[in-house]
């Protein structure tokens, strides 16, 4: 098992993530999906429980040309499609991710802490053991510094060049974070369980360094696109989802993509 946990800060406030994250997430569905591949949305729906309630989803992750070749070359057809539960009771959320081929040899769980007036700097806000402390690393994210590759950068992208017209910030200088008017740092709690055999230790550091990857990119993202989600209420969320659900379907069913063969 891995256990990696990732401090992400960023100079929006607690309520502001709350609802940039979630229009963020919808947007890099979309731009995720196409080809017979990307997100299907199952489930998005409120929750209630003894634990208390939010808004639970369930999703499909079409994966195929994402998987590197060499793994992909052990698969069954239909062995790329990855389930994901969460259950959204922001500040807490809870995400599960499984694979019916694999049943109990893997698990993916996330489980994030979004703290207000917070650069980053709690050192066990999750509460671990020592036996998992142990074995955790700490990966903080800066979404000023770190970088995205090549491929995927854009200018409109980069926090060291965006300005937001509706609120001011930015352009992010370094120490943004103990200069921004709003902090907020999502403490986002990965553990990683891929049990097979030869093939455990190279899955499991794939999908690790794939992660840090994907919190630079999305918290860049996130920030730069504050134009867009600044101002939405939670209920323009909630159409909005509705209708990349339906966005979804349609690009899912367009014409399948070319494989990625790209070796590890």
């Amino acid at each position: 098992m891995l256990i990696k946990e990732f401090h992400v800060p960023m100079p929006v406030s607690l309520d502001e993530y709350q609802v940039a994250q979630l229009y963020a997430v919808a947007e890099a569905s979309k731009s995720e999906t196409g080809g017979g591949e990307g997100i299907e949305v199952l489930v998005n729906e409120p929750y209630e429980n003894e634990s208390g309630k939010g808004q639970y989803t369930k999703k499909v992750i079409h994966l195929k040309s994402k998987i590197p070749s060499w793994f992909r070359a052990f698969l069954p057809a239909g062995a790329t499609e990855v389930y994901e539960e969460a259950w959204n009771a922001y500040p807490y959320c809870r995400t599960v991710l499984t694979n019916g081929y694999m049943k109990k040899n893997f698990t993916l769980e996330c489980i994030t802490i979004h703290a207000p007036n917070d650069t980053g700097t709690q050192e066990n806000i999750h509460n671990l053991s020592p036996k998992d402390l142990k074995i955790r690393e700490v990966i903080p994210v800066d979404i000023l510094t770190d970088t995205v590759p090549a491929k995927d950068y854009k200018p409109e992208e980069d926090p060291a060049l965006f300005h937001s017209t509706k609120t001011g910030r930015g352009p992010l200088k370094e120490g943004w974070q103990q200069t921004a008017d709003s902090v907020m740092c999502a403490y986002k709690l990965f553990k990683i369980e891929f049990k097979w055999m030869g093939l455990q230790t190279k899955v499991e550091s794939f999908i690790g360094g794939t992660l840090k990857g994907l919190q630079i990119k999305f918290h860049k993202q996130l920030f730069c696109w504050i134009d867009k989600w600044y101002g939405m209420t939670m209920e323009d969320i909630r159409k909005m989802e509705a209708l990349t659900k339906a966005d979804l379907d349609a690009k899912r069913a367009e014409a399948a993509a070319p494989e990625v063969t790209e070796a590890l």
